[in-house]
């Protein structure tokens, strides 16, 4: 039955970036900028040449410092609240949501002159997610190790698209100044590295949708068992009959 629903399939059904020739001159124009959202969790390292004279601006920090900056394990996040704001010792409450990395990096950095020399600021998401669901070999909800993190990478960590994923028909499910927007998406075009959506942002959801014929297979399959389990059915009801019949000739 498969064989048969996907002998009809050609390049043009499954390729990735089939008009690659007509771009690959172009440079990449899609923009990446991860900006800060509520709920989001945030380490923060503080660390100076002066090593104890940072300890009051990291929320926890281990005895034992390596090189002057404390392991993943050894901080407590700093929770983006409802208001887009963290509590930071020392300097209080900081409206983050809306900056990048960068930006709050630099703003800290300034703001922490005033009560260390030469301070250096590390900042880094800790629940930077992306959820891939429908017709990949591994759906899921997967912690991106960096921020840059492409639609090409993040379905490959997903196993990438399965024969009967409908490539140009990829659904992105993305926040946006609190609104659940959505976009589609064609990655048998090479357009996609120029498009906005080319990089995800943290909480993204990509679904994609299956081919009609794996849509097909599955009304078939599910028509077949129920045509065969109406068969056992009456097969079963068919031999209680007969030896009710059988019991009572006896």
């Amino acid at each position: 039955m498969t064989l048969v629903l996907f002998s009809c399939a050609t390049s043009k059904d499954i390729l990735y970036f089939q008009d690659i020739d007509s771009v690959r001159k172009q440079q990449i124009q899609a923009e990446y900028t991860t900006r800060i959202a509520k709920d989001d969790l945030l380490n923060i390292v503080v660390t100076a040449p002066d090593k104890t004279v940072v300890m009051p601006f990291n929320l926890t920090l281990n005895e034992n410092m390596m090189g002057g900056y404390a392991s993943s394990q050894s901080l407590f996040p700093y929770l983006v609240d409802s208001e887009g704001n963290i509590d930071f010792p020392v300097l209080g409450r900081i409206h983050v949501e809306g900056m990048s990395r960068i930006e709050l990096t630099n703003y800290l950095t300034e703001r922490l002159n005033d009560y260390v020399k030469d301070p250096v600021v590390v900042i880094s998401f800790t629940n930077y997610k992306i959820t891939v669901l429908g017709e990949v070999r591994n759906p899921g909800t997967y912690t991106m190790p960096s921020e840059r993190t492409t639609i090409l990478q993040a379905l490959g960590m997903a196993g990438d698209l399965n024969i009967a994923a409908e490539r140009d028909n990829v659904l992105l499910i993305r926040e946006v100044n609190g609104v659940q927007e959505h976009f589609k998406i064609d990655l048998k075009s090479a357009k996609i590295m120029n498009s906005p959506f080319f990089y995800l942002h943290q909480n993204d959801v990509l679904y994609v949708a299956p081919s009609a014929s794996r849509i097909a297979q599955g009304t078939n399959t599910a028509s077949i068992w129920s045509t065969t389990l109406s068969i056992l059915v009456s097969a079963v009801s068919v031999v209680s009959v007969i030896l009710s019949l059988s019991n009572n000739a006896k």
